[in-house]
């Protein structure tokens, strides 16, 4: 797999120009990207060759009258979705076997997996084109002073990641294939398990020396969070990195006070393995869509597009910088909101907020719930987690510091759950409690709720 500087370069350049002329130039560079990749998709790949079979020509065709994918219909298509036919799923499959191969390419292309968190899990294929897009488009999107603090991290300490290591995700494998690349992108990281115990990880942590940044979900920084505050934990990073799930301004300005050593602060990028960079965040905090490259849409239940300022139901997304493995107005359940108002950073990219994901809101009876709703703290626990097994029965799961009165902290916690619903008029449900540990995605994210599939 080569990657080649020359073309990252053209992206770096391509985006300053892209920016610099303004909402007309980025429209007109989107669309020139989306008509090349249907063209691409309708001629190389037989399933999108037959779902766009009654569309027009392809300069006729507007993003609206492109029909929405699915995880689920892509996947079951694999074989025939890929414009490259050489490919195939059961060349994947074998190659993911073996963890041996995590961040090694399969000739010129990069494999991995997502969790499966949200339903079925997808085979993601990365092009060495799609490397030099994330690493040159990212570069011309960084303010000055994100570029200096980037040059500061390099010599701050050691970088960690913390995210799931029994697969061929992302969080891992990304920077294992950063040093497979031909030349090799090196930048070192130290990895820790988010499966295991916290106890241990607990203990690197705090035997690593100085940390220069943390790269984890928002779900482990909670947890991280609360061993700072009690003490367990005494660890001082200089920058902090979220990815991979909703990152709630609560939980922001409760890192900053546990943190204090934050000294350039927490950086929420949001992506997928799908897109690795399907947004920037800007120095006021927002997130902006790379448009040129990146299509985001905010629709409702039936895939209209909502109003700025409105919440969407879930967004679609469609990624102009991977021809190979074309996601075109692809449904990603998350939902978001657009401002209405532009960003004081004055990014001609439009902004927008993320409130969570479809798959993590709570349904019981004809009442929705958010995860957040939920305070599954204890101080003798690590871990809490509250699962849905049917429409009114819950069961709640600890990871306890101490095992000398354990019926009596899952007392207190299931009281303060049923508390929660009878505010809400949900008198009917069950809380109980379950000798099962709390379980994390198999990219080792960590959901306190997990509603009924």
């Amino acid at each position: 797999m080569n990657f080649s500087l020359i073309r990252t370069f053209g992206y770096f350049i391509g985006g300053i120009w892209t920016a610099w002329g303004g909402r007309k130039r980025i429209e007109a560079k989107q669309l020139k990207n989306l008509r090349r990749l249907i063209q691409k998709a309708r001629k190389k790949s037989p399933y999108f060759n037959k779902l766009y079979a009654h569309l027009p020509d392809t300069n006729l065709i507007k993003l609206h009258d492109l029909p929405v994918t699915s995880k689920v219909d892509l996947m079951g298509e694999f074989d025939n979705w890929l414009t490259d036919r050489s490919l195939t799923l059961k060349q994947v499959r074998e190659h993911m076997e073996s963890m041996d191969n995590l961040g090694i390419p399969i000739g010129q292309y990069a494999v991995f997996r997502t969790s499966g968190s949200s339903g079925e899990p997808a085979v993601i294929v990365i092009t060495s084109s799609v490397l030099e897009f994330i690493f040159g488009l990212s570069l011309a999107r960084f303010s000055k002073r994100q570029l200096q603090v980037a040059k500061k991290i390099q010599k701050a300490g050691t970088n960690v990641i913390i995210t799931g290591g029994n697969g061929h995700f992302a969080g891992a494998g990304f920077d294992k294939l950063r040093q497979n690349l031909t030349p090799p992108i090196t930048r070192k990281f130290t990895f820790i398990p988010a499966e295991q115990a916290i106890g241990e990880t607990v203990k690197q942590l705090n035997e690593t020396g100085q940390i220069a940044s943390i790269l984890t979900y928002p779900s482990m920084l909670a947890i991280l969070t609360r061993e700072q505050e009690v003490g367990r934990l005494e660890i001082e990073p200089k920058l902090i990195k979220v990815a991979g799930e909703t990152f709630t301004s609560e939980l922001r300005e409760r890192v900053e006070k546990a943190f204090p050593s934050l000294e350039f602060g927490i950086i929420d990028s949001y992506a997928c393995t799908e897109c690795l960079f399907m947004a920037f965040e800007c120095d006021c905090g927002r997130q902006h869509v790379p448009e040129d490259w990146v299509i985001l849409e905010a629709v409702d239940e039936n895939n209209q597009h909502v109003p700025d300022g409105e919440l969407s139901t879930t967004a679609l997304l469609t990624v102009l910088s991977n021809d190979v493995q074309p996601f075109i107005r692809y449904d990603i359940g998350d939902r978001l909101r657009f401002y209405r108002d532009p960003c004081a950073c004055g990014s001609p990219f439009r902004s927008f907020q993320i409130e969570g994901r479809q798959a993590t809101v709570v349904r019981v009876g004809n009442v929705t719930l958010s995860p957040l709703a939920f305070d599954l703290e204890h101080e003798s626990a690590q871990r809490v987690q509250l699962d849905q097994t049917s429409e009114f029965v819950f069961e709640v799961r600890a990871e306890l510091l101490n095992h000398e009165k354990p019926d009596q902290v899952f007392e207190q916690i299931i009281q303060s759950i049923s508390e929660v619903f009878a505010k809400n008029g949900l008198v009917d449900v069950k809380v109980g409690k379950s000798d099962t540990p709390p379980q994390l995605t198999a990219s080792g994210k960590f959901h306190e709720v997990i509603p009924l599939k």
